[in-house]
């Protein structure tokens, strides 16, 4: 009973000053909040983490890093608050409706940023699923948190104006168009998100090249908006997810699934050291083993093809040439190579001569497609065809430079001396 008087005397005593008592209240409510707050996230929160950990799983790491539970549990004290004051006495009711609409907005908030984070939760362990380079999903999330959040700031911006959604809605739809510009690059990126995805045009890891926005290197992240690449020389490049449906780019997937990369380059020779072959020049080719047996089976078909014409005029035969056995010796080189892939194309033709030279172009798929090795292999190969040419009367065609107008000057004043 001294107790209740106690109490009794103080609130008689406080009502004397209503300023004090509604200080003594708010500064409860506080406590109060103060207190749920700690219950919710010191004795609830840890008790649903140390549940987690209790099961065995490889995603465990991911959820201790990122709790849902931690953010819903901001909830807690906002509904003691919203709840409590109206309890506070001497507040008006404008004061006791603003800090309910507060903490109701606060309420919306946190349930959407709750749910985002359990997007981002399941985005993270669908990446750790192999089948998630060909089929991101980052995108569609994102998706869901813009409307997510476009719902939540229609909820809030509802509680202020002490209206229903659904009213709010139907007074948006005069404003379609306007929304329509607002949001037209996420439209664009949505439907170029689907296309890319339905068609398989991109993956996570794919090496892309896209000259227009000076992008060349491995895609490592796609999103809803953009796409980001890596490129060879460690910069970044952030393409617009639509621009990968409206403009050109190359995808060298099929050249990674393949395991072998292609090797296209010309050697240019000068056309005035093209000759027939004399006896002496096929004798002293014949010493190659690549070239023996070649130049025994085109010495018979050369044999039997004028053995066939009628007029025997040394114009009118077949003879072998320095280059064609220099392209034959070209291909078989190819074919014994331990770096070319002998189950792709192997071509070795001439091209359009050009004022530069004939041009002699190797065409052939190396078995690597590792970048340091596929450039080992061509490089090996063309010092070889280049060191090799003379041996066939041949010459590499090279624009003078000024080493040989400086040594044809020379020669013409050691003539006029002499």
């Amino acid at each position: 009973m001294d107790y209740l008087n106690f109490i009794r005397n103080i609130q008689n005593e406080l009502s004397h000053y209503p300023w004090l008592e509604m200080l003594l209240a708010l500064i409860i409510l506080i406590l109060f909040a103060a207190l749920a707050n700690f219950i919710a996230k010191r004795i609830i929160v840890r008790g649903i983490r140390h549940l987690i950990t209790k099961f065995k799983s490889p995603n465990q790491s991911i959820f201790a890093q990122h709790s849902v539970t931690r953010r819903l549990a901001n909830i807690v004290p906002a509904i003691v608050i919203m709840n409590g004051i109206s309890t506070v006495p001497h507040l008006s009711e404008k004061v006791i409706s603003l800090v309910q609409m507060g903490a109701q907005a606060f309420i919306f908030l946190t349930i959407a940023l709750a749910v985002s984070e359990a997007l981002n939760i399941f985005n993270l362990v669908y990446q750790r699923n192999p089948k998630s380079r060909n089929k991101p999903i980052k995108g569609y999330l994102q998706l869901v948190k813009l409307v997510l959040f476009v719902v939540c700031g229609l909820l809030i911006l509802g509680t202020f104006l002490k209206r229903d959604v659904f009213t709010l809605l139907a007074g948006f739809g005069a404003m379609a168009a306007v929304l329509m510009l607002v949001f037209q690059n996420t439209i664009l990126s949505l439907v170029a998100s689907v296309q890319i995805t339905s068609y398989d045009m991109v993956r996570i890891g794919d090496w892309i090249e896209m000259p227009s926005l000076n992008a060349d290197g491995d895609v490592i992240d796609m999103s809803l908006h953009t796409v980001t690449v890596q490129n060879f020389d460690k910069t970044f490049t952030t393409i617009p997810t639509n621009k990968l449906v409206t403009d050109t780019f190359r995808n060298w997937r099929g050249m990674s699934d393949s395991g072998c990369r292609r090797m296209k380059r010309s050697l240019f020779l000068d056309q005035s050291s093209v000759h027939f072959m004399n006896n002496e020049e096929q004798q002293k080719l014949k010493d190659f083993l690549l070239l023996d047996q070649y130049l025994d089976a085109k010495q018979s078909e050369i044999e039997e093809f004028n053995n066939h014409l009628s007029n025997h005029s040394q114009y009118n035969q077949r003879r072998l040439t320095n280059l064609g056995t220099f392209r034959a010796y070209v291909e078989f080189y190819l074919r014994q190579h331990s770096g070319i892939a002998q189950n792709q194309t192997i071509l070795v033709r001439q091209l359009q001569p050009t004022s530069e030279g004939l041009p002699l172009e190797i065409y052939a798929f190396t078995n690597t497609i590792a970048w340091a090795s596929y450039e080992a292999i061509q490089s090996d190969i063309f010092d070889h065809l280049i060191a090799i040419v003379p041996e066939f009367g041949l010459r590499i065609y090279q624009a003078p430079s000024g080493h040989d107008f400086q040594t044809f000057k020379h020669e013409v004043d050691v003539e006029k001396l002499t």
